[in-house]
């Protein structure tokens, strides 16, 4: 009966005889609350606990706008050590990446990641400039080389993985995820800080090692994570797929040599030193 939202009362005499009641003028029916308290039990105590809802229990009925921080705000809900958890899953990729982020991809790490590449780069390059400019000449920063690395590395890291997850889209991929895409390329940008960090010597060849062993390592993390996501279109198209982002890689990493550490060689011809009143469009100026 309390389903139906009454509750029985027995009207008993004072010998606690039953036999001899009257159902009709014995038992009164009384409207029950009991589903309306049910249910606001419910909600200030999830399992029966009494304790009140946590601050963020009804957010994921709640919309988020485009235009409104909240938006943004779930792509950087990470702690410390998730991030440093996937970098370490980055640089030793032991298990399918896509494994360690558990459903919850972020944009945290790459952010940062991708920042710490661009000042890295642009140290490094300018240490490079550094070293290969004429002896007794003034040294000239080049802070072109700053905005060529934002340019370059924050370019990449979005409209790579932006226009790779809009075509596999296109051919009916549906465990292309955009987020898992700018992740796995953002993560993947961790080698170039140590690569970023060695490569600004003069000497040609040491630094081509350096740059390879980073595409090289870089590369094969990106395979890996994304060869399952790519065959899930046609043999063809995924083939395709797989050499356009090896060859769009190591265009990055070609790209980094030239405009980074492209100021070298101890096996060039000695350069004559201008002299102290020599031409003054031969002179760099700190």
């Amino acid at each position: 009966m309390s389903g139906g939202g009454y509750d029985v009362v027995v009207d008993v005499d004072e010998e606690g005889d039953l036999g001899h009641t009257d159902l009709q003028e014995d038992l009164e029916f009384h409207s029950s609350n009991f589903t309306a308290d049910h249910a606001q039990s419910a909600r200030k105590s999830p399992g029966g606990t009494g304790l009140p809802l946590p601050a963020t229990a009804g957010s994921g009925s709640q919309k988020r706008l485009l235009w409104t921080l909240s938006f943004y705000a779930q792509f950087f809900d990470v702690d410390t050590n998730a991030v440093l958890s996937r970098c370490w899953a980055a640089l030793y990729p032991r298990a399918n990446f896509l494994d360690v982020l558990e459903g919850n991809p972020d944009l945290y790490g790459p952010f940062w990641i991708a920042t710490t590449v661009v000042f890295i780069l642009f140290l490094g390059g300018t240490i490079s400039q550094y070293l290969a400019r004429e002896v007794g000449a003034r040294f000239a920063y080049d802070f072109t080389l700053l905005s060529g690395a934002a340019g370059l590395i924050y370019g990449y890291t979005v409209v790579i993985p932006t226009v790779l997850f809009l075509v596999l889209k296109y051919f009916g991929s549906e465990s292309a995820n955009l987020l898992e895409c700018c992740a796995l390329y953002g993560y993947s940008n961790l080698i170039w800080i140590p690569v970023a960090l060695i490569s600004w010597s003069n000497l040609t060849l040491l630094n081509w090692v350096f740059v390879g062993i980073g595409f090289g390592w870089s590369v094969a993390f990106l395979l890996r994570n994304l060869y399952p996501v790519l065959s899930a279109t046609d043999r063809k198209t995924s083939k395709a797929l797989l050499i356009i982002v090896v060859c769009l890689h190591a265009g990055l990493a070609i790209t980094i040599k030239w405009l980074f550490f492209a100021h070298q060689s101890l096996v060039k011809a000695d350069d004559p030193v201008p002299a102290a009143g020599g031409d003054a469009a031969t002179k760099l100026f700190f």
